[in-house]
C-alpha cells in the first residue's frame, strides 16, 4: 500500500472560488437543446417545451451560469432568426456542423429557461461573419429596459423585462481554421476591442471574454493570447481557454496525467496576460474563463461519418461520448487543477450540459440518466465553495508516455468559513493500489471528518445509461474519527475520486 503525506495550513491561501467555476455549455448542435433540454411532447416537458427531468438534474448540479449558443455555431449565427412568433421563424444551414437549424429555441425562450433551472446565461456573439452593428443589436434587443425599437420589439414578443445578461463572449475560437470567418490575431483583436468598447458604452457593467487559443496544439499558442490581449486587454475582463482530453490510444496512467498539461496551459496563459499587463503599464489582473472543457473522443469517428455523409439533418444525433469511469476520474482531475488556480481562473463551463460530450444524456421520448462525469461536477459544485487551499503534497510518483513525474495523489482543499467546513478532494490515479494519505491540518481545530464519499469501480471502462443508470455511483464510507491533533489517516481506493468532508460544527 502506498503512503502520501498531506499539509493543509489555514493561511495557505489561493483565492477566494467563484461559483462560475462550475458552469455549463448549450450549443445549437446535435441533441444537445433540441432532445435535450427541449422537447415538446416529452411528459416531462413544461408548457414552454423544456424537459423537466433534464430541468431537475441542472437544478441538482447548481449550474451557475451557461454559456450559449455556442460554440462553432455561433460564428455563422443569426440572432434574429431565433426571435418572434416560433412558426415565422426561418430555417438555415448550421455551416459548423452541417445540420439544418429550425430556430424554435432562440435567445429568449434560453433566457427564460436559465431563470428557471436558477443559472444565469452567458451569451456569445458572432464576430465570424459578423461584428459591431449585430451585436449591439442583440445586446439592445436583450438588455435595454424599453424604448427603443429593439427593446419595445422584445416586449412585443412576450418578454417585458429584460433579460439583464452581464457575461458575453466575443467570438468563439477564431484561430481555428475550421471556424467560419477564421482570422488572423491582428484581425480578430482589433474587431474584438471595437465589439467590446461599443458594447460597453451600452453597459459599462457588462463582463466581457476575449477568445484565447483553441488549444494547447495550436501552432499560434500562446502568441495569439499575447497579439490579441495587445488589442483587447482594456475592454475584456477574461480571456477564454478551451482543452478536451482523448484516451484514444487505451493508455490509462497516461491518460489521467492529463490534468497535468491543463495546469501547463493555465500558468503560460496566465504568464502571457502578465507580460501584456506588464507592457500595457496596466493595474488589472486579466481573469481566465476555461469556457470549454472535458472529455471528448468516443463518438469522434461517427460523427465525421454523418456530417459527411448526411448532411442537413434536424438534431441529428452528434458528440455523444458515452464516459467511462476512467473519464470521470479525468474530469475530476481537471476539477482539482481549476481550484488549485482559483484566484485567477474564475469561469470554468464543461462542455456540454446534455446528450453532447455531457454529465446528462437523454432518450428522445423517453428517460434520462447522470453520466460518470456528473458526480465529480455535482461535488465540486455542492462542497467546492469557498476559499481555495493550496496543499502541501508528498506523494510517490510515475511516469507515462508523455509525462514524468506524475503524482499518484492529485487534491486540493476548500474552505467555507460561513458553513465551518473543510472539504479535500483527491484522487488515486494508481490502478493497482491503495493509498494512505496521512493529513496535517492546521488552524482547523475540533474538527471531524463528517463524510468521506467515494467513486470507485473495478471496472475502468463502466459506464452508465438510462437504462442502467446506477453502474458508476458514488456511496460514503462510514468514517467519523476526530482529528488527533493536527493529525488524520484517510485511505484513497486504488483509482478513486474522493471527497472527505470535515466540519468543527457540533452534531
Amino acid at each position: 500500500m502506498l503512503k502520501a503525506r498531506v499539509t493543509i495550513e489555514k493561511s495557505f491561501k489561493t483565492g477566494e472560488i467563484d461559483p462560475k467555476l462550475y458552469g455549463s455549455f448549450v450549443e445549437h448542435l446535435g441533441r444537445c437543446i433540441y432532445g435535450g433540454i427541449y422537447e415538446p411532447g416529452h411528459p416531462s416537458a413544461d408548457e414552454h417545451g423544456f424537459r423537466g427531468d433534464v430541468a431537475s438534474f441542472i437544478k441538482e448540479l447548481d449550474t451557475p451560469i451557461i454559456r450559449y449558443p455556442g460554440g462553432n455555431f455561433v460564428s455563422g449565427y443569426r440572432w434574429e432568426d431565433g426571435i418572434g412568433p416560433v412558426n415565422e421563424r426561418p430555417k438555415r444551414l448550421d455551416l459548423a456542423w452541417r445540420t439544418l437549424e429550425t430556430n424554435e429555441v432562440g435567445v429568449n425562450e434560453f433566457s427564460a429557461w436559465c431563470k428557471r433551472v436558477g443559472s444565469d446565461p452567458m451569451l456569445a456573439i458572432n464576430l465570424g461573419t459578423r461584428g459591431i452593428e449585430a451585436a449591439l443589436d442583440m445586446l439592445e434587443y436583450v438588455n435595454h429596459s424599453s424604448g427603443t425599437y429593439l427593446s419595445d420589439l422584445r416586449i412585443k414578443h412576450g418578454y417585458k423585462e429584460p433579460h439583464d445578461v452581464k457575461v458575453w463572449c466575443l467570438g468563439n475560437e477564431l484561430d481555428g481554421s475550421w471556424q467560419t470567418g477564421h482570422k488572423t490575431a491582428h484581425e480578430y483583436g482589433r474587431l474584438a476591442l471595437e465589439t467590446g468598447r461599443a458594447m460597453k458604452v451600452i453597459d459599462p457593467d457588462l463582463k466581457l471574454v476575449t477568445c484565447g487559443s483553441s488549444s494547447t496544439f495550436m501552432e499560434t499558442f500562446p502568441q495569439w493570447e499575447a497579439e490579441t490581449l495587445m488589442h483587447t486587454y482594456d475592454v475584456a475582463d477574461y480571456i477564454s481557454l478551451h482543452q478536451y482530453f482523448s484516451n484514444a490510444d487505451g493508455d490509462t496512467p497516461n491518460f489521467l496525467a492529463r490534468s497535468l498539461e491543463t495546469d501547463h496551459f493555465i500558468k503560460t496563459v496566465i504568464s502571457t496576460c502578465d507580460y501584456v499587463k506588464a507592457v500595457k503599464r496596466s493595474k488589472k489582473d486579466m481573469l481566465l474563463s476555461f469556457d470549454e472543457w472535458n472529455v471528448w473522443y468516443h463518438s469522434s469517428s461517427g460523427d465525421a461519418d454523418e456530417m459527411k455523409n448526411k448532411p442537413w439533418q434536424v438534431a441529428p444525433s452528434l458528440i455523444e461520448d458515452i464516459y467511462t469511469f476512467e473519464d470521470a476520474l479525468v474530469v475530476g482531475c481537471m476539477l482539482i487543477t481549476f481550484l488549485k488556480h482559483a484566484n485567477r481562473l474564475k469561469m470554468a463551463c464543461i462542455a456540454q450540459l446534455v446528450n453532447v460530450i455531457a454529465p446528462i444524456m437523454t432518450e428522445t421520448g423517453g428517460g434520462v440518466c447522470k453520466q460518470t462525469i456528473f458526480y465529480p461536477l455535482l461535488h465540486a459544485s455542492k462542497y467546492g465553495r469557498g476559499t481555495a487551499l493550496m496543499p502541501v503534497v508528498s506523494s510517490p510518483k510515475y511516469d507515462s508516455k508523455d509525462y514524468t513525474d506524475v503524482p499518484y495523489l492529485e487534491t486540493v482543499a476548500v474552505t467555507s468559513e460561513e458553513h465551518d467546513e473543510l472539504t479535500i478532494f483527491a484522487v488515486n490515479r494508481n490502478l493497482d493500489e491503495s493509498i494512505i494519505m496521512s493529513l496535517d491540518i492546521k488552524g482547523f481545530e475540533g474538527y471531524k471528518v463528517a463524510d468521506h464519499i467515494v467513486l470507485e469501480c473495478d471496472d475502468l471502462k463502466a459506464v452508465n445509461t438510462v437504462a442502467n443508470p446506477g453502474k458508476v455511483v458514488p456511496r460514503s464510507r462510514d468514517n467519523t474519527d476526530e482529528i488527533n491533533g493536527s493529525e488524520i489517516e484517510i485511505k484513497l481506493e486504488k483509482a478513486s475520486w474522493n471527497v472527505i468532508r470535515l466540519t468543527g460544527k457540533p452534531k
